[in-house]
């Protein structure tokens, strides 16, 4: 049997700040992809908003705003990425703000080849935040006023033998949170998620209830749990450290089919980590514990398609005998 073996990385990147240029920051990510080429990986996974800083969180209009989204991908500014991965032959996933032909914007994900070609494309469904800024805040989540829901669902992407002809899905940031994300691309057979985020490491709600320790820990196990019951191996990038005053969790890991970080990142730098992905390990849980075909009950499951939120049953009157 032919083994299904192959080296992927998680290229965690510290800020990028507001005033750093995006020569700089694709230098960092250039650096970041040779380093982990050089440690054998044939796939890279970078944070979500690789090239910029995490900007909802600024009130912005006008050209301000306008000139973080990428009207086409690859472009003129961020080909040397693509360039360098071709002649490496190593392959990426990378998050991006993107303004559509129509003018339509999503918070993107891309999924690149060892050729340099573009597979898979994925816009985000979970936006977190508000739509209007939160008074007194310092800092804002406005997720909701800058992007459109994604469009395109939760598709998977079958790989070449590069990467072992891997089903692969991507998700972004907040659609990790939501199990329903994980069991679609589960769903579809999915042996490897891809997601990268920007996570604050503080409550983006307003309150004092969740510090960086909480946040970390909740990324961690949203990540370790859905990879466990969906029998997948998952690799999660954070952009970390203090972006513009306003810090990020880091917590980079790759993770196993049984839900086991095998490698994690230490700091809140720019740092590569590496492990080798066995699709074979997804057996285990898709043919045993988690066969889907057998044990699941969808007629009883409607309730999740049929409405967003959550209906609690009627209180019972302390009063009736």
């Amino acid at each position: 049997m032919l083994s299904r073996i192959f080296r992927a990385a998680a290229a965690q990147m510290g800020p990028t700040q507001l005033t750093d240029s995006r020569a700089h920051t694709l230098g960092r990510m250039i650096g970041l992809l040779e380093a982990a080429a050089a440690r054998g990986a044939s796939l890279v996974v970078f944070p979500e908003l690789a090239f910029t800083t995490f900007f909802p969180r600024w009130l912005l209009e006008g050209e301000a705003l306008d000139h973080f989204y990428e009207r086409a991908m690859p472009n003129a500014e961020v080909q040397p990425l693509f360039d360098r991965a071709r002649t490496l032959g190593i392959g990426f996933y990378a998050g991006y703000a993107e303004m559509t032909a129509e003018g339509k914007r999503f918070n993107c994900s891309i999924l690149v080849d060892t050729k340099g070609e573009i597979i898979g494309r994925y816009r985000k469904v979970h936006l977190p935040g508000s739509v209007e800024p939160r008074a007194g805040a310092r800092y804002q989540q406005l997720e909701k006023r800058y992007f459109d829901y994604g469009d395109l669902g939760f598709p998977t992407f079958r790989a070449s033998s590069q990467w072992r002809d891997a089903v692969v899905g991507m998700m972004i940031c907040n659609d990790r949170r939501w199990p329903e994300s994980w069991r679609v691309l589960g769903m579809q057979g999915v042996e490897l998620v891809c997601v990268g985020y920007n996570s604050a490491a503080y409550d983006p709600n307003g309150g004092s209830t969740e510090d960086a320790s909480l946040r970390t820990f909740h990324s961690r196990l949203v990540a370790q749990a859905n990879a466990y019951m969906n029998a997948t191996w998952a690799i999660a990038v954070a952009k970390a450290g203090d972006e513009d005053g306003s810090g990020l969790i880091g917590g980079s890991c790759i993770i196993d089919p049984n839900g086991v970080i095998v490698a994690e990142a230490t700091t809140l730098a720019d740092e590569v980590i590496v492990a080798d992905i066995d699709l074979d390990l997804c057996r285990q849980g898709k043919d045993k514990m988690f066969n889907f075909a057998a044990h699941r009950r969808p007629e009883h499951y409607a309730v999740i398609t049929e409405r967003a939120g959550a209906i609690e049953p009627p209180l019972i009157d302390a009063a009736t005998p």
